[in-house]
């Protein structure tokens, strides 16, 4: 199982790596078209008490939500033996949920995963059991369908105003030994993206350094509501790979531990056994040297 763990994680690593360099492409021309914009649209968009307001756009899924409810995607395994990774999201999710209930009155839970989802259901909290199957689903060859499901549910509640927003609990693969759990809100408005006031200033201050317009064929707010759609596809897709790395090496992990602890257990064994046996023949030849004596 270690040697198929490891297997699956170079596959998904690879991938993950590759997808990376897209979405990380796809998120710069969306923050350039918007911060062009922002700037041609207002000309104070350097101001430093407005670098966390975000600017609302004519797109259409930029529609004002009026129910207090927000959506909650929580990533797993479908099967075990791969330490605490499951147990650890879990732990996550739950405090997640009773953070949100002070906060929201409504939680739309989305397991993607069995093993999320056999918790929930121990606890009787309800979800949607559409995409529990996702995470393997994704790396298939037409897996992306179901990615694009999922992205298309969550827009279709969010432009219908059921919910606000919505955020994802996964594991991150930072190297081999660590996983960490992390939570991203994902982007349904098409309004810029909230980010920490320095990081914003400085990408305006750069943008505005290099310069100040771009020109586009068709406008830029028909490239931002074209672009909107795959951005979302990619951090659902994006998030599932990193997952699935982290997955696979608490798999490989845990298996190459199980390895050592039966290795362990194999040489106590056999040290057992040899002095069993060799107490056996010195008592045989205790009894035989007696007997002759005799």
């Amino acid at each position: 199982m270690r040697m198929v763990a490891s297997a699956k994680l170079h596959h998904t690593q690879g991938m993950n790596e590759n997808f990376l360099r897209y979405m990380n492409s796809l998120h710069s021309i969306m923050d350039s078209l918007r911060s062009n914009e922002n700037y041609q649209n207002q000309q104070e968009t350097l101001a430093l008490s407005n670098t966390t307001q975000q600017e609302e756009t004519s797109s259409y899924l930029n529609k004002t939500p009026q129910s207090n409810s927000i959506a909650l995607i929580t990533i797993s395994s479908n099967s075990g033996l791969c330490g605490a990774f499951n147990s650890n999201i879990a732990k996550a999710t739950f405090k997640e949920i009773e953070s949100l209930k002070n906060e929201y009155d409504k939680i739309i839970l989305i397991p993607i995963g069995k093993k999320i989802a056999q918790e929930l259901k121990k606890e009787n909290i309800s979800y949607n059991p559409d995409f529990i199957e996702l995470a393997d689903n994704a790396i298939k060859e037409d897996g992306f369908n179901a990615i694009i499901k999922l992205a298309n549910l969550l827009n279709t509640l969010h432009s219908n105003g059921e919910i606000q927003e919505a955020i994802i609990l996964s594991h991150h693969f930072k190297s081999m030994g660590s996983q960490i759990i992390t939570k991203k809100t994902l982007e349904l408005s098409n309004a810029t993206h909230t980010r920490n006031t320095q990081s914003k200033q400085q990408d305006q201050k750069n943008l505005l350094d290099s310069t100040s317009e771009f020109l586009t064929e068709p406008s830029q707010q028909e490239l931002i509501n074209s672009l909107h759609p795959q951005l979302i596809n990619a951090e659902l897709y994006g998030t599932i790979l990193d997952s699935l790395t982290s997955e696979h090496a608490s798999r490989m992990l845990a298996m190459q531990t199980a390895d050592d602890n039966a290795n362990d257990l194999l040489k106590e064994l056999t040290l057992l056994y040899n002095k069993t046996r060799q107490q056996a023949i010195t008592n045989e030849l205790i009894d035989i040297m007696g007997g002759k004596t005799e």
